[in-house]
Protein backbone atom coordinates (compact mmCIF):
# COMPACT_ATOMS: atom_id res chain seq x y z
CA UNK A 1 0.00 0.00 0.00
CA UNK A 2 1.01 3.09 -0.57
CA UNK A 3 0.93 6.71 1.06
CA UNK A 4 -1.89 8.00 -1.29
CA UNK A 5 -3.84 4.55 -1.24
CA UNK A 6 -3.38 5.01 2.59
CA UNK A 7 -4.86 8.59 2.57
CA UNK A 8 -7.57 7.81 -0.43
CA UNK A 9 -8.30 5.17 2.14
CA UNK A 10 -8.45 6.79 5.39
CA UNK A 11 -10.42 9.57 3.44
CA UNK A 12 -13.60 7.73 2.00
CA UNK A 13 -13.83 5.34 4.98
CA UNK A 14 -14.00 8.56 7.16
CA UNK A 15 -16.28 10.35 4.52
CA UNK A 16 -18.22 7.16 4.76
CA UNK A 17 -18.95 7.38 8.86
CA UNK A 18 -19.38 11.18 9.21
CA UNK A 19 -21.63 11.64 6.18
CA UNK A 20 -25.44 10.97 5.32
CA UNK A 21 -24.50 11.25 1.54
CA UNK A 22 -21.21 9.03 1.02
CA UNK A 23 -21.75 5.18 1.13
CA UNK A 24 -18.11 4.08 0.62
CA UNK A 25 -19.68 0.68 -0.84
CA UNK A 26 -21.58 2.28 -3.22
CA UNK A 27 -18.89 4.44 -4.63
CA UNK A 28 -16.02 1.61 -4.09
CA UNK A 29 -13.71 3.39 -1.58
CA UNK A 30 -13.00 6.37 -4.50
CA UNK A 31 -12.57 10.01 -3.59
CA UNK A 32 -11.77 12.72 -6.16
CA UNK A 33 -8.66 13.80 -4.40
CA UNK A 34 -5.44 13.78 -7.02
CA UNK A 35 -2.14 12.30 -6.23
CA UNK A 36 -0.51 15.94 -6.79
CA UNK A 37 -3.30 17.23 -4.51
CA UNK A 38 -1.94 14.75 -1.80
CA UNK A 39 1.63 15.49 -2.26
CA UNK A 40 1.04 19.04 -1.19
CA UNK A 41 -0.58 18.02 2.04
CA UNK A 42 1.73 19.03 5.10
CA UNK A 43 0.36 15.85 6.60
CA UNK A 44 1.20 13.44 3.95
CA UNK A 45 4.10 11.43 6.43
CA UNK A 46 1.62 10.31 8.48
CA UNK A 47 -0.10 8.70 5.28
CA UNK A 48 3.17 7.11 4.24
CA UNK A 49 4.13 5.38 8.00
CA UNK A 50 0.81 4.32 7.89
CA UNK A 51 0.28 2.96 4.40
CA UNK A 52 3.07 0.40 6.26
CA UNK A 53 1.48 -0.97 8.58
CA UNK A 54 -0.43 -2.91 6.24
CA UNK A 55 0.22 -5.89 4.02
CA UNK A 56 -2.98 -5.12 1.92
CA UNK A 57 -6.37 -2.85 1.50
CA UNK A 58 -8.32 -5.09 3.72
CA UNK A 59 -6.11 -4.88 6.56
CA UNK A 60 -6.07 -1.07 6.30
CA UNK A 61 -9.35 -1.26 5.82
CA UNK A 62 -10.17 -3.41 9.09
CA UNK A 63 -8.10 -1.23 11.03
CA UNK A 64 -9.49 2.20 9.94
CA UNK A 65 -12.98 1.34 10.40
CA UNK A 66 -12.23 -0.44 13.86
CA UNK A 67 -10.73 3.10 14.65
CA UNK A 68 -13.57 5.21 13.49
CA UNK A 69 -16.27 3.18 15.24
CA UNK A 70 -14.37 4.19 18.18
CA UNK A 71 -14.02 7.77 17.32
CA UNK A 72 -15.40 8.95 13.76
CA UNK A 73 -13.52 12.06 13.94
CA UNK A 74 -9.95 10.32 14.45
CA UNK A 75 -7.09 11.72 13.37
CA UNK A 76 -4.43 10.65 11.25
CA UNK A 77 -1.84 11.24 13.69
CA UNK A 78 -3.57 9.14 16.29
CA UNK A 79 -3.58 5.95 14.16
CA UNK A 80 -0.14 5.74 14.77
CA UNK A 81 -0.19 5.65 18.39
CA UNK A 82 -0.61 2.65 20.61
CA UNK A 83 -4.27 3.29 21.21
CA UNK A 84 -5.09 2.58 17.71
CA UNK A 85 -4.44 -1.14 18.40
CA UNK A 86 -6.22 -1.23 21.24
CA UNK A 87 -9.06 -0.51 19.39
CA UNK A 88 -8.42 -2.66 16.40
CA UNK A 89 -7.76 -5.46 18.74
CA UNK A 90 -10.64 -4.84 20.67
CA UNK A 91 -12.92 -4.61 17.27
CA UNK A 92 -10.97 -8.20 15.77
CA UNK A 93 -11.39 -10.33 19.39
CA UNK A 94 -15.57 -9.47 18.98
CA UNK A 95 -15.41 -10.21 14.93
CA UNK A 96 -13.65 -13.35 15.04
CA UNK A 97 -15.89 -14.90 17.80
CA UNK A 98 -19.01 -13.05 16.53
CA UNK A 99 -21.32 -16.03 17.46
CA UNK A 100 -20.20 -16.30 20.89
CA UNK A 101 -20.27 -13.06 21.32
CA UNK A 102 -23.68 -12.13 19.96
CA UNK A 103 -25.17 -15.21 21.89
CA UNK A 104 -23.98 -14.43 24.79
CA UNK A 105 -25.60 -10.68 24.65
CA UNK A 106 -28.16 -11.76 23.60
CA UNK A 107 -29.19 -14.04 26.88
CA UNK A 108 -28.00 -11.16 29.30
CA UNK A 109 -30.58 -8.63 27.27
CA UNK A 110 -33.11 -12.01 27.08
CA UNK A 111 -32.78 -12.19 30.89
CA UNK A 112 -34.92 -9.19 30.90
CA UNK A 113 -38.26 -10.14 32.44
CA UNK A 114 -39.71 -8.76 29.39
CA UNK A 115 -36.80 -8.21 26.76
CA UNK A 116 -39.22 -6.33 24.54
CA UNK A 117 -38.73 -3.57 27.11
CA UNK A 118 -35.37 -3.11 27.01
CA UNK A 119 -35.91 -1.24 23.40
CA UNK A 120 -38.70 0.83 24.75
CA UNK A 121 -38.09 4.62 25.07
CA UNK A 122 -39.61 6.00 27.87
CA UNK A 123 -40.04 9.80 27.84
CA UNK A 124 -37.66 10.46 25.50
CA UNK A 125 -34.84 8.43 27.04
CA UNK A 126 -32.50 5.94 25.71
CA UNK A 127 -33.35 2.87 26.02
CA UNK A 128 -32.11 0.10 27.96
CA UNK A 129 -30.03 -2.01 25.56
CA UNK A 130 -28.80 1.76 24.23
CA UNK A 131 -27.73 2.57 27.43
CA UNK A 132 -25.96 -1.12 27.74
CA UNK A 133 -23.46 0.08 24.93
CA UNK A 134 -22.32 2.50 26.42
CA UNK A 135 -21.41 1.15 29.43
CA UNK A 136 -19.33 -1.48 27.05
CA UNK A 137 -21.92 -4.39 28.25
CA UNK A 138 -22.67 -5.52 25.14
CA UNK A 139 -21.02 -4.65 21.32
CA UNK A 140 -21.67 -1.59 18.85
CA UNK A 141 -21.75 -5.36 16.56
CA UNK A 142 -24.46 -7.10 18.74
CA UNK A 143 -26.43 -3.90 18.71
CA UNK A 144 -25.88 -3.47 14.25
CA UNK A 145 -27.12 -7.28 14.11
CA UNK A 146 -30.11 -6.54 16.37
CA UNK A 147 -31.33 -3.77 14.20
CA UNK A 148 -30.98 -5.71 11.32
CA UNK A 149 -33.20 -8.03 12.19
CA UNK A 150 -36.02 -6.11 14.30
CA UNK A 151 -35.00 -2.37 12.55
CA UNK A 152 -35.84 -0.45 15.65
CA UNK A 153 -33.16 2.44 14.58
CA UNK A 154 -36.19 4.57 12.73
CA UNK A 155 -38.50 4.46 16.09
CA UNK A 156 -35.26 5.68 17.97
CA UNK A 157 -34.44 8.71 15.59
CA UNK A 158 -38.19 9.30 16.25
CA UNK A 159 -38.44 9.43 19.80
CA UNK A 160 -35.19 9.49 21.60
CA UNK A 161 -35.03 13.69 22.42
CA UNK A 162 -31.11 13.57 22.72
CA UNK A 163 -30.22 15.78 18.95
CA UNK A 164 -26.85 16.09 20.11
CA UNK A 165 -25.07 13.14 21.18
CA UNK A 166 -27.91 10.06 19.59
CA UNK A 167 -27.36 11.02 15.82
CA UNK A 168 -24.06 10.42 16.14
CA UNK A 169 -24.77 7.11 17.78
CA UNK A 170 -27.24 6.36 15.24
CA UNK A 171 -25.51 7.01 12.00
CA UNK A 172 -22.28 5.26 13.38
CA UNK A 173 -24.64 2.12 13.80
CA UNK A 174 -25.86 2.59 10.28
CA UNK A 175 -22.81 3.40 8.92
CA UNK A 176 -20.80 0.20 10.66
CA UNK A 177 -23.30 -2.45 10.03
CA UNK A 178 -22.50 -3.11 5.99
CA UNK A 179 -18.62 -3.48 7.48
CA UNK A 180 -20.13 -6.06 9.83
CA UNK A 181 -20.03 -10.22 7.63
CA UNK A 182 -22.83 -11.91 9.10
CA UNK A 183 -25.16 -14.55 8.13
CA UNK A 184 -28.69 -13.18 8.58
CA UNK A 185 -30.95 -16.46 8.92
CA UNK A 186 -28.05 -17.46 11.60
CA UNK A 187 -28.68 -14.55 14.07
CA UNK A 188 -32.04 -14.99 13.79
CA UNK A 189 -32.26 -18.04 14.72
CA UNK A 190 -29.83 -17.53 17.74
CA UNK A 191 -32.33 -14.60 18.73
CA UNK A 192 -35.45 -17.02 17.95
CA UNK A 193 -34.08 -19.90 20.30
CA UNK A 194 -32.78 -17.24 23.00
CA UNK A 195 -36.12 -15.61 22.98
CA UNK A 196 -37.95 -18.69 23.45
CA UNK A 197 -35.88 -19.90 25.69
CA UNK A 198 -36.13 -17.13 28.09
CA UNK A 199 -40.63 -16.56 27.59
Amino acid sequence: MTGYEAFSLYTSLKLHFNSDSYDYFRYNGKVNISIDAFENRKDKWHFYKLSRRFDNEEQGRDFIVANLVHDSNVWVGNLLVEESNIQYRKRQKVIQSLTYTFTNEIASIMSHKDPNASFMIHDGEYPEVLQKLLHDEISIETLCILNSILNFLPVWDKKINDTIHYPNISRRMKKYTSFIRFEPTKYKLILKKEYGANN
